[in-house]
């Protein structure tokens, strides 16, 4: 694989001269990108450091392969799309529910026991087993998002391509996202945690813990944590506004996330849903 890495960096520095149908060019890149698609490579990953490791040749590849291909038509069935990448295909095999409505690009990678209501996941994105996608929930470009996760309706997952060093959106296994929230522009939700709905998370957010009153991070929700979507007061010259904040209600015990029941009840103390 770091050959293969190495030939991509290669086309990378000399794709001002590469044109659609360069067949040589176009092999390579194929080989990259359907390592993605088969899960054998991943865009990013968290590393021992706990860390996020970003594997900037594959979102090379990518990239390379838009400029290598050619618009085409796509009919299936009723449906008509003009496209440079394909739809992913072979789920039956794969062990993953689509239901009608629903499409992954190819160059992503949908894990075993994953269901995708109608919903859209992107080029390079990564889905772990037995994850929901809900309806109308969107997963971009090369995010990556864990196992046991529960998208809800209308969840917003922002895709980060370029630049090649930035580092995508993660959300960890056994997350909860409440319906029409959004986590863009690399935020990272930890694992186990729960997003009530409509809540806001990128890196200039602040996640503030509710007891301590303190700033946690900027961007990043931790593990094993209830978090809703607040404001807080700051002062201007034309007036006091409030600004957007996540805020931490609670902080949970490893596997307390599971408990349903017990979940509805921290979150209806505020007044607030998953």
């Amino acid at each position: 694989m770091s050959d293969l890495a190495s030939q991509i960096d290669e086309l990378w520095e000399h794709r001002a001269e590469l044109e659609p149908g360069d067949s040589d060019a176009g092999a390579v890149v194929l080989e990259a990108v359907g390592l993605l698609d088969t899960g054998e490579a991943r865009v990013a990953e968290i590393g021992a450091d706990g860390e996020v490791v970003v594997h900037q040749w594959l979102k090379r590849a990518i990239l390379l392969l838009f400029k290598l291909s050619r618009l085409d038509t796509v009919e299936l069935g009723p449906f008509e799309f003009a496209d440079k990448v394909p739809l992913k295909g072979g789920y039956a095999a794969a062990g993953v529910r689509v239901v009608p409505g629903a499409s992954a690009r190819w160059g992503s990678f949908l894990d075993r026991g994953v269901v995708l209501m109608p919903s859209y996941v992107n080029i390079g994105a990564r889905v772990g087993a037995n994850t929901m996608v809900d309806t109308w929930a969107t997963v971009g470009s090369c995010a990556q998002i864990g196992a046991n996760v529960h998208l809800s309706g209308g969840v917003g997952i922002g895709g980060v391509l370029e630049p090649a060093q930035a580092a995508p959106v993660i959300v960890e296994d056994d997350v909860m996202i409440g319906s029409r929230s959004m986590i863009t522009q690399g935020a990272r939700v930890g694992r186990g945690s729960v997003l009530a709905e409509s809540v806001i998370l990128n890196p200039g957010i602040p996640v503030i813990d509710a007891t301590t009153g303190e700033e946690v991070s900027r961007g990043v929700v931790p593990p094993w944590c209830v978090a809703v979507q607040a404001s807080r007061r700051r002062e201007f010259p034309g007036g006091e506004f409030g600004l957007p904040c996540v805020l931490i209600l609670r902080r949970l015990a490893e596997g307390e996330r599971h408990d349903k029941a017990r979940l509805n009840e921290i979150l209806r103390t505020h007044g607030v849903n998953v």
